[in-house]
């Protein structure tokens, strides 16, 4: 029974997808402050080609 558990590798891809969302809310922390720029400079210019269009 010991050796079946020990050659189970279902728990293999949850732990592979706790690891990558780790990485990837750790890359938001440290770049939160240049993403917020980015997406402030991106939804400032839609909204002024908006205004292009309508007009």
């Amino acid at each position: 029974m010991i050796r079946q558990f020990i050659k189970e590798e279902d728990g293999v891809g949850v732990v592979e997808i706790i690891l990558i969302l780790v990485v990837l809310i750790g890359l938001v922390i440290i770049f939160k402050e240049q993403l917020n720029s980015l997406v402030t400079k991106i939804f400032s210019n839609i909204t002024t080609n908006s205004n292009k269009v309508l007009k």
